[in-house]
Order: structure tokens, then C-alpha cells, then sequence
């Protein structure tokens, strides 16, 4: 199956600086979701694309502890090889690092990139929603996943999947 990377559709090259239109984003999405007879898109579109993913069969939430979470993040800031400098902590942050601070802090679901924005989604989604604990075993996540997938929205009649186990 096609794996559909949202990031792609903003981000032009892997620098992260320079951004495509709203136009081309979307022309670039429409012509990857046409093209393909089933695909797995993994971020987000909400932003520039209020209709998003409401053809979906299955919302997939990854959440992680917090710590975690910003540990993963420096980590990748620093395989990509981002500019750093210390924070107040003595901490190794930058500007993209910062903003990932807020994801739980804010509270205007129109805020891009955040859990309130997520949660809005979640809440408004025309499919199922799973929500999944992302530091679990990949093969554990793919089998939860696979076995919601599984089921049809006809079957889940709609209603939410909370797998916490």
C-alpha cells in the first residue's frame, strides 16, 4: 500500500524552509490520493485542506508521553543537523523545538500542530479513530492497527476506538 507523507505536500526539499502554495499542496494531494487505490497518509492536512481526510476508513492517533516525545524530536532536529542553541534549562532547543512545546499547552483548535487542533479532528472525524501509544513495539501498533482496520465503519457504526490496553 502507498504511503502518503502530508509533510511532502508543504515542505519544499528536506530543509523545511521553503513551503509550497495552498494551491500546489493541494493539486500534489489530489493527484497522490487519485492515482492510488489505497493509501496510508500519515500526518496532517487539516490546516490547508478543511475536508482533510473525510474519506478516510480509519483514523490512526499516535500519542507518546511528552518527555518522550520532545527527546524524539531533539534527536531528529539533530540527525537533520538543525541549528541549535541552549535554552534557560541548558537544553539544546531551536525555533521548530520551541513550537512543539505547545502542542499540549495550547487550546485554539485552529492552531496548527496541535493537540487541540488534533482533537477537533478527532472529534468532527467521519470515520473511526483509534488512538495508540507510539513508544509500544511497531509490531504491536501494526497489529492493533491492521485488526480496527479490519473492521468497516459500517461495522464500528461510527463510533470511537479507545485502545489503551
Amino acid at each position: 500500500m502507498r504511503w502518503i507523507d502530508t509533510d511532502r505536500y508543504i515542505w519544499k526539499g528536506d530543509g523545511f524552509i521553503e513551503s509550497y502554495a495552498v494551491e500546489e499542496r493541494l493539486a500534489m494531494y489530489r493527484r497522490d490520493m487519485e492515482s492510488s487505490e489505497g493509501y496510508v497518509a500519515s500526518g496532517s492536512v487539516y490546516a490547508w485542506c478543511k475536508e482533510g481526510f473525510n474519506d478516510r476508513e480509519l483514523l490512526v492517533f499516535l500519542f507518546l508521553d511528552e518527555d518522550l516525545r520532545l527527546q524524539r524530536l531533539r534527536a531528529r532536529e539533530a540527525e537533520r543537523n538543525s541549528p541549535f542553541s541552549l535554552n534557560e534549562k541548558g537544553e539544546m532547543t531551536n525555533e521548530f523545538l520551541e513550537w512543539c512545546q505547545t502542542y499540549l499547552k495550547a487550546e485554539d483548535k485552529e492552531m496548527v500542530g496541535t493537540y487541540a487542533e488534533h482533537a477537533h479532528q478527532m472529534a468532527i472525524a467521519k470515520s473511526p479513530v483509534l488512538k495508540l501509544d507510539s513508544s509500544w513495539p511497531i509490531e504491536e501498533l501494526h497489529a492493533r492497527i491492521m485488526a480496527a482496520y479490519k473492521l468497516s465503519a459500517k461495522e464500528l457504526g461510527g463510533r470511537r476506538v479507545q485502545d489503551k490496553a
